[in-house]
């Protein structure tokens, strides 16, 4: 990177700084982690033999927490798919049950933000369709950091609420049932062809609150992809030519993940893994009466604390996860 001549291929550049960041997010945060152990090593001894409580238990609580951080840094190890360290699309869609279904689905996406931003990822939302009579239909988040599809992809599959309705006037318990689907960023340094024939733009008026928020002009985009049946969509931006380059990264991405999938399923049969996750099924329980739980279906990691979890505390589940299927 110090050559002088390093800037004359720009796209070359782009790719040896992106190799080098790669290896920073690894070097970086264990330098800082062996340093941190070796100081509150050195310093035990001596607050142990001054008598001094409170820096032995300020030391013990950074010991807990370099021992978490390297915790966090060996799950992340296992992030060694083709494409685990892409940024990534989320995106919920509502199941059946109305306005409770809706409901459920902007709880979701408010948890998932909570959880992106723990993680210091920038988030932005992509596509919104808002809900009849309250909450989300379907929304589409991006989630821009390293190694976010790597955890993210822990959340792709059917999540179920159990609670006793707030729009149901006798206070029955209802159960609703929102999908999530996540696929990587595929950036310029992959390649994949989509031929114009195969594809079917159509536009139309951005969804929203109303007022300044709401296009007037038909900007927000939605792509068909004809032989495979992949639909994105866009109205984050307020030109349908952004919309248009967002939703081409979109179906750009999907086309890549399923091929890669489907390479990934073919070496796993001429192996012999019999292993098969089922993104399509329930990956999760979230229950709010008669009493709080949420547990995974997958790994049988639960959690009694419901309230830190719709506030984005997921890294226990997605860490049980991908101990098990990373």
């Amino acid at each position: 990177m110090e050559d002088p001549n390093f800037w004359d291929d720009n796209t070359a550049a782009q790719k040896v700084i992106a190799e080098c960041n790669e290896l920073r997010s690894w070097t970086l945060p264990y330098a800082e982690i062996k340093q941190r152990f070796l100081d509150a090593q050195s310093l035990l001894p001596e607050a142990y033999e001054d008598g001094d409580d409170d820096l032995i238990q300020d030391l013990l609580k950074e010991l807990d927490q370099v021992e978490k951080e390297l915790g966090d840094l060996e799950v992340r190890k296992m992030l060694s798919g083709e494409l685990d360290s892409k940024s990534c699309f989320l995106s919920i869609n509502a199941g059946a049950g109305g306005t409770e279904a809706c409901d459920w689905v902007q709880m979701l996406a408010r948890m998932f933000r909570r959880w992106a931003e723990r993680r210091r990822w920038k988030v932005e939302e992509i596509d919104l369709l808002p809900g009849e009579v309250a909450g989300i239909k379907s929304v589409t988040l991006k989630f821009s950091g390293p190694f976010a599809f790597g955890y993210a992809k822990a959340e792709k599959g059917v999540h179920r609420l159990v609670r006793i309705s707030p729009f149901d006037s006798n206070a029955r318990r209802h159960t609703s049932f929102a999908s999530v689907d996540v696929i990587p960023e595929i950036t310029d340094d992959i390649q994949i062809e989509i031929r114009p024939e195969d594809m079917r733009i159509d536009t139309f008026r951005a969804s929203g609150a109303g007022g300044q928020h709401v296009n007037k002009t038909e900007s927000a985009v939605r792509i068909t992809h004809i032989s495979s049946g992949i639909v994105v969509s866009c109205q984050a931006e307020r030109s349908q030519l952004q919309n248009k380059e967002t939703c081409l990264k979109m179906l750009r991405s999907k086309l890549y993940e399923k091929e890669v999938m489907e390479r990934e399923d073919e070496l796993r049969k001429l192996s012999g893994d019999k292993r098969k996750i089922e993104w399509g099924s329930q990956i999760r329980s979230y229950v709010f009466q008669p009493y709080t739980m949420v547990k995974d279906t997958r790994t049988n990691f639960e959690e009694t604390n419901i309230q830190a979890v719709m506030d984005g505390d997921l890294d226990g589940f997605v860490n049980a996860y991908l101990k098990e299927f990373g």
